[in-house]
């Protein structure tokens, strides 16, 4: 990695907002020239799933997409973004899940029906015992489309809940969680959000297909949450890519890993010695 990426780190603001709010917004962090190129190969898979009969008006979730195209594993080891994730789990991580999520129009009348609240990582909220519950993970959501209204497919929000084990849901099954709010941002901004932020989708009562993709970020030590076919990547990556694809020395490595086994922590000791501990 470049050096210059360090410039991208955490400010003192950002560190608050992420640890007592649970999310952060990061407007402009991909150029118009990304955006148009990542919305061609978001497009296209798009395209693809329709020809295969996927509903036009149905949502698509896309996971395994790293494979489908270059632009897409360029936002793996992003210089943008990556410093504020390992300042955050640290350097023992890799991306464990990623992928697009395609909001058509679905054609119905806006309605107030409670929407889908929930924490990530499935079970692991049940099986594991402690309180808070722990992060485990993060996301970063690119935003392709513009989403800086209400009702365009936005991903909802309650800010402050990841350190909430349980919400209330309102009665009945109609409105929100008091406090809940539409995430509204335009195409380029990136949200950083942890799993145990309480979130949801929405339905999309606009004309504005929405385009996001999602890279999941956690410890090596956590398994994989889709597929994630990226082996065959190994090989013309560089160290810290490698490292973000999955790639290590042997099993004990994801648990007590040597440098070997974890790049991003020799380039640290070498560029910013205090976050390599």
């Amino acid at each position: 990695m470049n050096p210059s990426c360090l410039q991208y780190r955490l400010t003192p603001d950002e560190k608050n907002q992420f640890e007592t709010q649970g999310y952060l917004i990061i407007e402009n962090s991909l150029s118009a020239e990304q955006i148009a190129q990542l919305t061609i190969a978001t497009d296209a898979i798009f395209d693809r799933k329709l020809s295969e009969g996927h509903g036009a008006n149905s949502n698509l979730f896309y996971p395994n997409l790293l494979p489908d195209d270059p632009q897409f594993q360029n936002l793996v080891d992003y210089e943008r973004l990556l410093p504020k994730v390992w300042e955050l789990l640290g350097w023992n991580i890799y991306l464990y899940h990623a992928h697009a999520i395609i909001t058509p129009s679905n054609g119905e009348p806006p309605h107030k029906r409670t929407f889908g609240w929930h924490q990530d990582s499935g079970r692991v909220n049940q099986e594991i015992e402690c309180h808070p519950r722990p992060r485990l993970s993060l996301k970063v959501a690119y935003f392709l489309s513009d989403a800086s209204e209400p009702g365009r497919g936005n991903f909802w929000i309650l800010p402050g809940s990841h350190l909430q084990d349980e919400i209330s849901l309102p009665e009945g099954c109609i409105g929100q969680p008091e406090g809940a709010i539409p995430v509204c941002v335009k195409p380029g901004t990136a949200v950083l959000f942890d799993r145990r932020l309480w979130h949801t989708a929405s339905p999309n009562w606009s004309s504005i297909t929405r385009k996001v993709l999602f890279y999941g970020y956690s410890y090596r030590w956590l398994r994989t949450k889709d597929n994630m076919t990226v082996q065959h990547l190994w090989a013309d990556a560089s160290p810290i890519r490698r490292q973000m694809l999955g790639a290590g020395v042997n099993c004990n490595g994801f648990f007590s890993p040597t440098d070997e086994d974890v790049p991003l922590r020799v380039w640290l000791r070498e560029h910013s010695p205090t976050e390599a501990k």
